[in-house]
């Protein structure tokens, strides 16, 4: 039989926090849980245990699955609503005769029934504390605290309560059913709705704690606090770096959300409460471009480019970023319910505390304490997964507990060592070739045996920390720090290197190497206080390279191999989808590198090897020739005696101007080809000139049922890739649109290829 409300509001209680250890103890390390593999949980865990609602166990356990008891979810109640520091009153007073004050809970349990009025005992006048708590008297509880009272409600209970509650989503990822028995992880996910909440007067919960900053995105959670340790949090909006309360430090968990960060009235962090969002994703980026994400499988993921980027700790338009992006780049998409970017987290959501060494090869020691006991996780080295045989000597290895993946960087870069800060025995901060290092707290001891004044080889993380440091060249490690040169002069230079920083300094170069090297790729160290050495880069790996096999000389190419065009003496990163070249000889191909595996890493290329075409509609236009005077029938030219003036009418110059766009084109370019206006063709061009032409192979009225998504379609039973930039005209309204567009307004269009790949559509 179904209770009454009011019976049943005798029956509710709450009880407490999940914490095991004494209030104020836990949370002064960096904490992860090794049977927390749920990313969501993993979230709300790190979110209430900043706020001091639940821990794990002694173990290194958070044991999601466990019952909580009434006793225990009533002291999560109150540090839910920030009320520890009004206990001592309640320690003493005896509300229920099962619950004296010797009783651990005694003082949460009498703050909540008399001091909030959020909790009731049994009709026999108990609290009954040891009894597992269900989910409806847990949403009651949660319901109160937002303010809603029990004449708000239908007359059933739980199932009022738990409607409502659906409204609200304050159950959303927790059981319907209001009878269950509440586990950890559940009580976890409640907390957090909660804390994204209104209450009944439509004002947001979370202003109940403290003072809010919303809409933010906490981009890193190590940065250099005020008290001096890289344990604070900063948000993308500006500079400030926040201390946390109570000495506690945040796992990264939480990096790359966006939310709102609570401070307490001494201006410090109480929790950072993240938005609750459609889904996210870490990827490992292939390319990058104005308005697509492409990851290593292929996947791509549509992305407008005033979305907002958050890119080295500063928050920035996806238009200013993606340049900067290469092949193996981790990042973390935050897409809509629609399935939209809504902004971008360059990272894999988590960023370095801790970082281990590998000092073997195939060695993953230390490995195990990165992840805090957590199995399964994924190696990925360099944005390529990998295995514990591809480990190598100096080989960087953190945790990402957003992906459970070890995240293996192998980048290393010689420096003269300039400064540091606070000090060459603690540093936090080093700078070298003009740019300032972050340092972990585990790189300090080895970088204590260098001084400001020495040359150095830096061991770097996958976000560009300095993870440890090891002597130059023999006996240490060399560097292999690539970056290509972005601006160059007889005494300075500006470097972007490929790991993602950019670093600078001045030089010493003649005329012969300022044009050799300006625009290229180049090896970076530096040897002298303020200076910056750049190296040439030629040869490497030696062979053809074959785009549709993927291979260079017979080697493979790396699934994130990163390929640059030489044109008009500088570099364009280019994705191999776009070289239309089946082959490119190894004539044209200036440098190129593998890595640990033997995989290609990097292609220059140069010439006209590595320029693309550009595919579009042709617009030719001829100007009026011109009347000459030409010799006459007898031979005589004009001035002639008895010359009989004779005239012809010169070809007048013809120009070619190819659209692919709306308010997109490329010329016009003076030629002499045979193109037609309207034509469909592919241009390349040098400068002012069309290095090549070619027509396009038409494939007249394909059906939209021969499409396979947008990536593909089949005709005559040949199937054709198709083109990520493939442009689209309507013949009809004499415009241009998108793929979804075009396939929408016509049941047939005409394909036009170039090498097997459709590169124009066109509709009417």
């Amino acid at each position: 039989m179904k209770k009454r409300i009011t019976s049943l509001l005798l029956a509710v209680c709450l009880a407490a926090t999940l914490l095991v250890l004494p209030a104020g103890a836990a949370g002064t390390g960096t904490v992860t849980f090794s049977d927390v593999h749920d990313s969501s949980t993993a979230m709300a865990v790190e979110c209430l245990r900043l706020l001091g609602v639940l821990d794990g166990y002694q173990d290194g356990t958070f044991r999601p699955g466990a019952s909580l008891t009434r006793a225990q979810f009533c002291k999560m109640a109150v540090y839910a609503m920030n009320g520890a520091d009004e206990l001592g009153r309640y320690r003493t007073v005896t509300v229920f005769p099962d619950v004296k004050p010797s009783h651990w809970a005694a003082p949460y349990i009498n703050m909540a029934a008399k001091g909030k009025s959020i909790i009731a005992g049994y009709a026999d006048g108990r609290f009954h504390p040891d009894q597992t708590v269900t989910v409806g008297q847990a949403v009651t509880i949660l319901m109160r605290l937002l303010g809603y009272k029990d004449e708000n409600m239908g007359g059933i209970w739980p199932e009022s309560y738990m409607a409502e509650a659906a409204i609200i989503g304050l159950t959303d990822g927790v059981s319907a059913n209001g009878y269950a028995a509440l586990t950890r992880g559940q009580a976890a996910q409640l907390f957090l709705n909660l804390l994204r909440a209104d209450t009944v007067e439509n004002g947001a919960y979370a202003a109940t704690l403290g003072q809010t900053r919303a809409d933010e995105v906490l981009v890193t959670s190590s940065a250099t606090g005020p008290d001096g340790r890289n344990t604070g949090m900063q948000l993308g909006s500006d500079d400030t770096v926040y201390q946390l309360a109570g000495g506690k430090t945040s796992n990264g968990m939480l990096n790359g959300r966006k939310g709102t960060l609570v401070l307490d009235k001494q201006g410090k962090v109480l929790t950072f409460i993240p938005d609750a969002v459609g889904s996210t994703k870490v990827i490992t980026l292939s390319t990058a471009k104005a308005t697509q994400i492409t990851d290593i499988t292929g996947a791509k993921y549509t992305v407008k480019s005033d979305t907002s980027a958050y890119y080295n700790g500063e928050q920035k338009s996806w238009s200013e970023v993606y340049a900067w992006l290469n092949a193996g780049t981790s990042v973390t998409l935050y897409l809509g319910v629609s399935g939209g970017v809504e902004y971008v987290f360059v990272g894999g959501g988590t960023a370095a505390s801790a970082a281990v060494i590998v000092y073997d090869q195939g060695s993953t020691k230390g490995f195990d304490s990165l992840t805090g006991g957590a199995s399964g996780y994924t190696i990925y080295k360099n944005g390529v997964k990998a295995t514990a045989g591809d480990m190598r000597k100096y080989d960087v290895a953190t945790y990402s507990s957003a992906t459970n993946t070890i995240r293996v960087c192998d980048t290393r870069v010689t420096v003269y060592y300039e400064s540091c800060y606070p000090n060459p025995q603690e540093p936090s901060k080093l700078t070298a070739l003009g740019h300032e290092f972050d340092v972990l707290p585990t790189a300090m001891e080895s970088l204590a045996e260098f001084k400001p004044g020495s040359q150095v080889t830096l061991l770097l993380t996958e976000d560009n920390q300095v993870a440890g440091a090891v002597k130059p060249g023999g006996g240490g490690a060399s560097g292999n720090a690539l970056g290509i040169v972005k601006s160059l002069s007889a005494d300075s230079a500006t470097v972007d290197l490929l790991c993602g920083i950019t670093v600078k300094g001045t030089v010493s170069l003649s005329q012969s190497s300022l044009d050799r090297l300006d625009g290229q790729l180049v090896r970076v160290s530096s040897s002298k206080k303020g200076g910056v050495s750049l190296s040439g880069l030629t040869g490497g790996v030696s062979g053809d390279l074959n785009v549709s096999e993927r291979t260079l000389g017979g080697k493979k190419l790396a699934d994130n191999v990163m390929i640059f065009r030489q044109e008009d003496g500088e570099l364009t990163s280019v994705g191999l989808s776009q070289l239309t070249n089946a082959q490119v000889d190894r004539a044209d191909i200036t440098y190129a590198a593998v890595d640990w595996a033997g995989r290609v890493k990097v292609i220059v290329l140069g010439g006209e090897a590595g320029s693309t075409y550009l595919y579009g509609r042709a617009i030719v236009r001829t100007e009026e020739g011109t009347e000459i005077a030409v010799p006459d029938s007898e031979g005589r030219e004009p001035g002639d005696e008895g010359y009989v003036p004779t005239y012809e009418t010169t070809r007048g110059k013809r120009t070619l101007t190819v659209e692919y766009g709306s308010g997109k084109s490329v010329g016009p370019f003076e030629t002499a080809s045979d193109v037609r206006n309207g034509d469909y063709v592919g241009i390349r061009v040098s400068g002012s000139r069309i290095t090549a032409l070619t027509d396009l192979t038409r494939l007249r009225d394909v059906s939209n049922s021969a499409w396979s998504g947008q990536g593909a379609v089949t005709v005559a039973g040949r199937t054709y890739t198709v083109a990520d930039s493939v442009a689209c005209y309507n013949k009809t309204t004499k415009t241009w649109m998108d793929l979804s567009a075009a396939h929408a307004y016509a049941q047939e269009a005409d394909l036009y290829v170039h090498n097997g790949v459709v590169r124009v559509i066109e509709v009417d």
